[in-house]
Formats: structure tokens, C-alpha cells, sequence
């Protein structure tokens, strides 16, 4: 008799201990509620881990995104190259600036923006480029950054997925004139809610870290600690998107912890892969030998022809048969209503990401996951298979 799960396996979990609540703890004793000491700690430790001249902590990825594109002067009439497969905060942050957001394309060999369609994308509007590394697998940054400096555009990197990713041995974060990394709950490493900005550039990370305060030439650290003082200046009217000692409190955990849950999260997709390698019906998800994998995701797609089953009765078995949550990364933004009704976008004008999206289901992948969790999701992926086959 089939054996199956008595409790439901939720989709992702962050993997917190007992370090980082005591660090909280710490945190809150200290009296440094919003910006301060660990939040500067935070910004320190990761500019070693990705080799980034400045890290801005931010509240979001979402701000981290804006922000970038403010400081660089992106606005009304601006045009701004992105990839329809990504979360909505990409395209929105574009949107919010004023500008266009242009989307390009996916190549189906790797799931990231078709680099070679990017070209054809530059009109004399054309401000920059925001390439995803989506689900954790660099895109072709030297075509990109080509691109870019033919047509002097600017290169924002969306690594939401992408913290512990490399290009050609070089980590992300360091590539690009910017690049923003989400810490939400399902990510990497998390504090909840979380981003933060790298750059080289000095005045840019200037700017990004004014912009994220207010525009104030100086922030409560600053202005309120021993050797600070109370004068301060607004030298633009910024926003308040700072990250606050709590949330880094986290980050500094999980970035110690980093590559250990990193080696889990590989032992995961490993065991996927081999269970699934050779199934009909199912495509794994692109793996190239350019850089490292972060593995946010475990993107499986199911081609209803060969698997004679589509991909939404996949996720309704595994969740009402087996007790095993999913998620679908993501509904395209061309897909959506605000884009289709201000954009005129129709589904089929980017095939490629029309297509995967049919198709693709995200199984659950996190570090705390226990053997037996992994092979209570291959068990079922493979049964609900043969099951089906056995049908017709």
C-alpha cells in the first residue's frame, strides 16, 4: 500500500535556529532598533561575500530595484529592457520611475532573458537593461554588458535569486553597474522582509544610500551616536526604504551560515534530478557549467503530451493526494491585467516565456528539509506519473 504524508510539507520555510533569535535578542537589548551598528556589520559582510565596492541594505529587493534606477536618472519617456519571467517588482519598479518597461524574450536552454534578442530590443530610448538571474542560474552578462556599453545603457541586476551565484567564477554582485539581492522568507538567506543594493561605482552608492533615507545628508547613526551630531541636510526629497538593525541581526546569521545551507539546497536538487533524469514527460531545469547555481528554485516542467497530464493537475495531486506544496515561478508580467490593458501585450507575443509558464511547477527546496521530505516529493512526482500512465 502506497505510503503518504500525515502532514502537510508547506512549499518553502526559512531555516532559522537558535543562533539568530538570540542574535534578535541582542538586537533588542542593545537599544539600536533601526539603522545602525548591525546593519553597517551586514553591508560589511557582504560586500567580502560578492566583492562589491559599496552594499546599501535596503528594506526590499523592490527598493533596492527603484532605487538604483532613481539614482541613475531613469524617468518619463526612458525605455527599460527586462525579461517578461520574473516577479512583478521588477517591471513595477520600472513603471514607477515613469519609465517603459520593454521586455525581451526568454531562451528556453537556460530560462533567462535571450540575450541575443536584446539587441534588436534598443531604441533611442533605451536606458538600460535589467537582466534576472532567475531561480538562481547567472544570465549571459558578457553579451549584456556588450550590449550595454554599445549603446551606453546602464546594467541593474535583478539577483533576487542570486545570492550565492556566479559568472565565470566571479560572484554576483560585482558585474553589473548595480545589483539588487532579496532576503524575503523563501529566499537564501532571509530576514523577513530585506534587500540590499551593490555597486562599484562611488557616486552612485552615494546617491542610492541618500535616496534610501529621506535624501538626508545623514542618518539616525550618523546623527545619534557618540561622536555624532544633530545637523543634518536633505539634499533631495528621497524615500525611506533603510534596512533596520533587526532585520540585519538575521542576515548576519544566515550569511554565516550561508554555505552550509547552500550545500543542503545542491543535496536536494541533486536527489531531484537523479530521481527524475530520463522521465518521460518531465524536462529538469537547465544547468550551465558558466557559474555557479544558487539553486533558489527547483523549476520542473511537465510537457502534458508525453506525460499525459498537465501541470496544474501535477500541482493539485501533490497537494490534495500527497500533502506537498508547490508554487509556479511566475505568471509572466505580460500576463497580468494592469500590463496587458496599459501595454497592449497579448500571451503569445513572448512564445518562449508563454510556453515554459504552461508548463512549469517550482517542488519545494530549502535547507531544512529532511531526507525523508525529498523523497516524499520524488515518490510522489514519480507516482502521480506512473499512476496516470497506467490509465490509459
Amino acid at each position: 500500500m502506497e505510503q503518504k504524508r500525515a502532514k502537510f510539507l508547506p512549499y518553502a520555510l526559512p531555516f532559522i535556529k537558535q543562533e539568530e533569535m538570540d542574535e534578535v535578542i541582542d538586537t533588542l537589548k542593545s537599544g539600536w532598533l533601526s539603522t545602525g551598528p548591525k546593519v553597517r556589520q551586514f553591508e560589511e559582510e557582504f560586500k567580502q561575500l560578492t566583492g562589491a565596492e559599496h552594499a546599501i541594505a535596503v528594506n526590499s529587493c523592490t527598493a533596492a530595484l527603484f532605487l538604483a534606477l532613481k539614482a541613475r536618472g531613469i524617468g518619463a519617456g526612458d525605455e527599460v529592457i527586462t525579461t517578461p519571467l520574473t516577479f512583478c517588482a521588477t517591471a513595477n519598479t520600472i513603471i514607477h520611475t515613469g519609465a517603459k518597461p520593454i521586455f525581451v524574450d526568454i531562451d528556453p536552454a537556460t530560462l533567462n532573458m535571450n540575450a541575443e534578442k536584446i539587441e534588436a530590443a534598443v531604441t533611442p530610448n533605451t536606458k538600460a537593461i535589467v537582466p534576472v538571474h532567475f531561480a538562481g542560474q547567472s544570465c549571459d552578462m558578457d553579451r549584456i554588458l556588450a550590449i550595454a556599453k554599445k549603446y551606453d545603457l546602464f546594467v541593474l541586476e535583478d539577483a533576487a535569486h542570486a545570492l550565492y551565484t556566479t559568472y565565470h567564477d566571479q560572484p554576483i554582485g560585482s558585474i553589473g553597474d548595480a545589483t539588487a539581492f532579496s532576503f524575503y522568507a523563501t529566499k537564501n538567506i532571509a530576514t523577513g522582509e530585506g534587500g540590499m543594493l551593490t555597486t562599484n561605482d562611488d557616486a552612485l552608492a552615494a546617491r542610492m544610500r541618500r535616496l534610501s533615507l529621506h535624501g538626508m545628508s545623514k542618518g539616525a547613526w550618523n546623527r545619534y551616536g557618540e561622536k555624532g551630531t544633530w545637523y543634518y541636510e536633505v539634499e533631495e526629497p528621497g524615500y525611506k526604504m533603510n534596512m533596520f538593525d533587526v532585520q540585519a541581526s538575521l542576515g548576519l546569521v544566515q550569511l554565516s551560515r550561508l554555505d552550509d545551507m547552500q550545500a543542503r539546497r545542491e543535496q536536494i536538487a541533486t536527489a531531484y534530478n537523479q530521481a527524475f533524469q530520463g522521465e518521460t514527460g518531465l524536462i529538469l531545469p537547465p544547468v550551465h557549467q558558466d557559474g555557479r547555481h544558487a539553486w533558489h528554485l527547483y523549476v520542473l516542467q511537465v510537457d502534458p503530451k508525453l506525460a499525459f497530464i498537465t501541470r496544474d493537475e501535477m500541482i493539485d495531486q501533490l497537494q490534495k493526494e500527497y500533502k506537498i506544496g508547490t508554487s509556479v515561478h511566475f505568471i509572466p508580467v505580460h500576463l497580468h491585467p494592469y500590463y496587458k490593458k496599459t501595454f497592449n501585450y497579448a500571451p503569445a507575443d513572448f512564445p518562449e516565456t508563454l510556453n515554459y509558464y504552461e508548463r512549469t511547477l517550482s517542488l519545494p527546496l530549502y535547507p531544512s528539509m529532511s531526507d525523508e521530505d525529498v523523497q516524499d516529493v520524488i515518490t510522489a512526482v514519480l507516482s502521480i506519473l506512473k499512476k496516470k500512465k497506467a490509465t490509459l
